[in-house]
This record gives C-alpha cells, structure tokens and sequence, in this order.
C-alpha cells in the first residue's frame, strides 16, 4: 500500500544520509551471506504479508514509511513481532493510531540501517550501527545468538529485493539524549535525579561526569530503591552530604558500555569510585555492592542514552 508523495517527500531528508551507505555497500562494503533467505519483494511488502508482524506493518503505515520501504535502497530493518510490540503496551492497532505520528516515526526510523547487516557480516562482539534516527544502534554477537541493544534476533536474514529484515523479540526505544536526560525522562529514577543533582553541589560533579563524552554504564536505583535505603523522599536527599551521596553515585557507574549481553556470572568490574560490584546471572541479571547482604535486581536493563547505558535495579548498591 501505498502513502501520498507529500509523505515520502518529508522522510526524504532523512534518509539522506542512508543513501551515502547505499552506494557503498553497493560497491561491496558488505558482505553478503549467500545462506540467507531470498526474495524479490520489498521490504514493505514482506513486512505487510507475514502475520507476525502485523502490529509492525500498522506501525509502518501510520509513520508514513511505506513508500521508504518500499522504493530502491539497501536496508538492515530490526523487525519487532506483534509480541514485542504488547509488551511495549502497543498491542493493538488502536494503540499503535495512538501514538503521535513523529514519535512513532521516531521509533521506526531507530529499528532501520542504510547498511546491509546479514548474520554473516555480524562479527563477535558488539558492533555500533548508524541508525536512520541518526542514533547508534547496538549489534552484539556471542555464544548466545545474535542480539541489537539487548534485544534478541530470533530470525536473521529474511532477504528483501532492498535490504533484509531480522525479526527481533523488544522494541528499541531511540535514546532521549545522555545518561543524565534519560534518567529525566523516567518518572521512575526522580530519587536518582535528585540525587545526581544534590552530589554535584560536592566535590565530585557527577551530573558533569554522566552527561560527558562516557561511555558509562549505570545501574540506576529505583525510587522506591532510594526509599528503602531510607531516603524517605526528595527532600531528604536535597539535605544529604554531597560528598556522602557523590561517593555512592560513583559506586553505580563503571567506564565503557555494558549492555546486559555483555553481563558475565561472576564478573566484578570496577565503579568510578575505585570498589567494585559483582555480577550474577543465574536466575535472572543481579549486581551486588560490597555492604549489600543481598544482590539488586536489574528490573530493565539496555536503556540507551548517547553515552552509555543504564539497568535499572531495585536496590542501592553500598560500597
């Protein structure tokens, strides 16, 4: 199906860009896997017929990306099958004409590359990929499978006449900006921004430190983390130390971006304060602080922002 000249001529602009990485893959930047699953529909249209992605195909329609998807090009799309989209609370079309159309465009345009990324162009390891929403993307192969920003491809390489899919099991939300922002637009993390806020008065910046250059990983307390750890409210972290609350803001951030892919059973990576926090895998994600008697949760983990990531946990970690 097709949508109106006026539409496409919007996300021309955009996709400006993705037409520079065409012409090199087409000049053999990318390696082809001659494996891979055939086609000489587009896009659009192989999203359109398989009825696991019909949620993504109303999603596609409602953006305005059709004729994008459907017209010349080499793309890589991260496809999220109709129960990616319920957990995200999308689950229905009704849902999904909800969203405002920029937003969802948004979303969409981070699922998409202008490179061609097959299964066996994907080394091991984690690989960055300029999105068509001009934000990073993560690509992460192991022993496991395959994975972007945490979330696992269950199947790789359905090969379109310009580009291929990869169906994928979560939503990628587009990062709202550095480590700092991100924790902002979670209502959840307030006690954690209060907090950022009221160390930097000290004499450790961290709000200087988390919205830099990074890459930093942060294991990101809940607020009813902080409550627990007897931070009753935000008034009573406006009246903490600085320097007290500083050193153990710099205990839940370690240097490099770890998304949860990357997490190892019994890996003890040091803060930027100096100690140290253990991981665990077995039975579900945990990070543990030295004067923890139990490990934390990570609640949601791989929350993109433009300098590093952030796993939200269910307790405080004490150094």
């Amino acid at each position: 199906m097709l949508i109106q000249k006026q539409l496409f001529m919007k996300t021309k602009k955009i996709f400006g860009m993705i037409a520079i990485c065409m012409l090199s893959i087409i000049t053999g930047c990318s390696k082809k896997n001659d494996n891979m699953t055939s086609s000489n529909q587009s896009i659009a249209v192989l999203v359109s017929s398989n009825a696991n992605l019909s949620l993504l195909k109303a999603a596609v329609v409602r953006a305005g990306l059709v004729e994008t998807l459907s017209g010349s090009g080499t793309f890589t799309v991260f496809a999220p099958d109709n129960d990616a989209f319920a957990a995200a609370g999308l689950g229905s079309e009704d849902k999904i004409n909800a969203v405002p159309v920029a937003t969802l465009k948004n979303i969409l345009l981070y699922h998409v590359s202008g490179q061609v990324y097959d299964s066996g162009s994907i080394t091991t390891g984690t690989t960055e990929i300029n999105t068509a929403f001009q934000a990073k993307a993560y690509v992460t192969r192991n022993s496991n499978g395959i994975f972007v920003n945490g979330a696992v491809v269950k199947q790789a390489d359905i090969r379109a006449n310009n580009g291929v899919v990869h169906i994928i099991n979560k939503v990628l939300m587009p990062p709202p900006g550095n480590l700092v922002t991100t924790a902002q637009a979670n209502a959840n993390l307030t006690f954690l921004v209060a907090a950022v806020v009221r160390a930097s008065v000290g004499n450790t910046n961290v709000a200087q430190v988390l919205s830099g250059n990074g890459p930093y990983t942060v294991f990101a307390p809940t607020n009813a983390a902080f409550q627990a750890a007897g931070f009753a409210s935000i008034n009573a972290i406006q009246t903490a130390d600085p320097n007290t609350l500083a050193n153990i803001l710099t205990y839940h951030v370690i240097a490099g971006r770890i998304l949860s892919t990357d997490l190892t059973d019994g890996a003890m990576p040091q803060t930027l304060n100096g100690g140290k926090v253990t991981i665990s895998i077995s039975g579900g994600a945990k990070v543990k602080g030295n004067k923890n008697s139990t490990a934390a949760n990570i609640t949601a983990a791989d929350v993109i922002a433009t300098n590093g990531v952030v796993h939200v946990i269910d307790q405080v970690l004490l150094p």
